[in-house]
């Protein structure tokens, strides 16, 4: 039809042609086409139908034809503009007496951030094994240090190292070319997002992999850290940690997790050489870093660990892998342990062990009575060391050690003779260092009450002279646990995974563990620093920990000291409150006897009306109301709140 329409006639007529194109389906076509819509309207529907006759027979799309044509037309006029900016560039003339051929040739200049082709440094990934490889200064593999060990059932034998799985499934890591592509994409996709960035270095490692970013002039970090859950959609992961500060550069972290994630086994770590050199025997394992390198701490420093994450986040095995790594560095005379355990399950598997001071303790009121033994231990010891005339316990140790050395000893000047007056005062013996180790912190503050806080507090303002350390744990980071007081005596912490920002706030007074992988994952906050830093936790299996606990068990008995969980007068007067015996303190509250005089005189013995009248708190006037029910002053609290007053009014004057 439309060859019938707009092309020429020919000369030669065809049968029943009418004397045009087309034919004569062509010729009836037109006709009825030009007769219904005139010859504007018959060309566009007969053109409309020749389209979609050809794409149903071809199945060609006109919209991916024009898409395409677009795009070379696109290539065409870059070449062209290339072309004529290379042309269009003066040449550089030549000085007198030089010729092209005899130019020394200049070094180009240094491709700007923008046209950089070459791939950003990587950082290479050091993997620790069972022994460290020989470098140029060492004589011979064979001359390496090596951990002692030591023959089982020795006493104060150190556990072999064979007891712990050494063997991990070896992870393909990715190549030079994937890293170079994958800075490429994040690039595109920061530019996706209007940031404009380079990625300087790239720092792979067993679990995730840092991105090393220098924003252009202008960007600032927080638009980074605002795009972090797009980047992690966008790069098909589950989560993207950004970090706003790197000490020592002016760059800003990615950390990316990797598509397999390594195993980081205790076996590697105790192996390693940091651990091995540290003289310390509170030398802790926490795994390793992003890099692969080993990430070992000092407790003695710290000198209390706060240890916080939700269930499932590694926190359980982190508190075995620190245990395990101070029994295979100190003997039961250098370091001594206390366990508290609420849920009975953890740490109840070293029972038995000759580290242990008193059996692992899963009574809370027991457990408070071991702190209330701790803090006078720590009393006592500052007393001792004052009397001796040294600052800590290691020069009290030291100070025995040399006058043992020189053929003398040291006596107690604590001691108080008995009847026999001829007795002489005992030799000094060095004290051992003592590590409380706390499994469910919430549990047992909700259980004892407020004065675990108090007791917990005191040792942590004041234990670290003395040789008394703790490790805090709990799966609950709210406020009302990590109080605080708690972080204000507790500055070493670390968080594992939490479910909010908010969490990881109250642990480590900022961000970033919401972002954590779990499985051990950890951000570690040193001492004195405010700059957290990520490691991934080594791992150690039960059947390891039971190997080792036999071991142990073998070499030695525990010599238990049983006044640690006894309930006496003595501990119960360091936490306040009652007597041993039940019997009210009367000099516990200096308002208790106006508090009794009160009650007889007004007959009334409620909670309410004692806290009216003298103006205190609800619960110091309940513990005197507490006291006056002991003494037999008045009765137990009816349905009202009020009591009965059982003891006589007092005599008048």
């Amino acid at each position: 039809g439309l060859t019938h329409l707009h092309l020429a006639e020919l000369p030669v007529d065809l049968p029943e042609s009418g004397g045009g194109f087309g034919g004569i389906i062509g010729n009836e076509i037109v006709n009825l086409a030009s007769f219904a819509f005139g010859t504007s309207g018959a060309t566009v529907l007969l053109t409309a139908a020749f389209l979609a006759g050809v794409s149903l027979f071809t199945g060609l799309s006109w919209l991916g034809l024009i898409d395409s044509l677009g795009k070379a037309g696109l290539l065409i006029a870059r070449g062209f503009i290339a072309v004529f900016a290379g042309l269009s560039r003066p040449a550089t003339a030549l000085p007198p007496g030089e010729d092209a051929g005899s130019r020394t040739p200049q070094p180009e200049p240094a491709p700007s951030s923008r046209s950089r082709k070459t791939p950003p440094p990587i950082a290479p990934m050091r993997r620790t094994g069972n022994a460290e490889p020989a470098s140029a200064t060492t004589p011979s593999p064979s001359k390496q240090p090596q951990m002692p060990r030591m023959v089982a059932g020795g006493l104060g034998s150190l556990p072999p190292l064979d007891l712990l799985n050494g063997k991990a499934p070896q992870v393909k890591g990715y190549s030079p070319q994937v890293l170079d592509d994958m800075s490429r994409h994040l690039e595109t996709i920061l530019a996706d997002f209007g940031v404009e960035a380079e990625v300087v270095e790239v720092h792979p490692g067993p679990v995730i992999t840092r991105f090393e970013l220098q924003p252009a002039a202008g960007v600032k970090v927080s638009r980074i850290t605002g795009l972090a859950k797009d980047l992690a959609r966008a790069l098909s992961v589950t989560s993207v940690r950004v970090v706003e500060v790197i000490p020592g550069k002016s760059v800003v972290g990615l950390e990316i997790p990797n598509q397999e994630r390594e195993i980081v086994l205790l076996h590697s770590v105790i192996a390693s050489a940091p651990y091995r050199d540290n003289p310390s025997p509170l030398t802790l394992v926490l795994g390793k870093d992003i890099g692969g390198q080993p990430v070992v701490a000092n407790l003695g420093k710290m000198p209390h660990l706060l240890v916080a994450g939700t269930t499932g986040s590694g926190k359980s095995v982190a508190i075995n892998v620190m245990i395990l790594s101070i029994l295979y560095k100190a003997k039961p005379e250098d370091v001594r342990l206390i366990m508290i355990d609420p849920k009975m399950l953890e740490l109840s598997i070293y029972e038995g062990i000759p580290h242990l001071l008193t059996p692992v303790v899963t009574d809370m009121k027991e457990a408070a009575n071991a702190l209330r033994w701790c803090v006078a231990e720590m009393e006592r010891r500052y007393k001792l060391m004052s009397m001796v005339g040294v600052r800590n316990l290691a020069g009290f140790n030291q100070k025995i050690a040399d006058a043992t050395a020189a053929g003398s000893c040291l006596r107690d000047p604590l001691w108080r003779p008995g009847l026999d007056e001829d007795t002489e005062a005992p030799a000094l013996a060095p004290l051992p260092t003592i590590v409380i180790v706390i499994d469910e912190l919430a549990d047992m503050m909700m259980i004892v009450g407020k004065k675990v806080e108090e007791l917990i507090a005191r040792l942590a303002q004041k234990a670290r002279a003395a040789g008394l350390h703790l490790i805090l744990a709990t799966q609950r980071p709210s406020v009302d646990v990590i109080t605080g007081l708690i972080k204000a005596n507790i500055p070493t912490r670390m968080a594992f995974q939490v479910s909010s920002r908010i969490d990881s706030r109250t642990i480590i007074d900022q961000g970033g563990a919401e972002a954590l992988l779990g499985n051990g994952d950890m951000l570690y906050l040193p001492p004195g620093t405010g700059f957290p830093l990520r490691a991934h936790g080594a791992f150690v299996s039960d059947q390891e920990v039971h190997a080792v606990v036999e071991f142990l068990k073998s070499s030695g008995q525990p010599q238990y000291i049983d006044d640690i969980t006894r309930f006496t007068e003595d501990a119960s007067d360091l936490g306040g409150g009652r007597t041993g015996t039940g019997e009210p303190g009367e000099e516990a509250d200096p308002l208790y006897d106006e508090a009794v005089r009160f009650v007889t005189e007004s007959r009334k013995a409620s909670i309410s009306s004692v806290q009216r009248r003298f103006k205190v708190g609800y619960n110091r006037a309940a513990r005197m109301v507490e006291d006056m029910e002991a003494a037999g002053i008045v009765g137990a609290a009816e349905t009202n709140g009020s009591r009965e007053v059982l003891a006589p009014p007092p005599p008048e004057a």
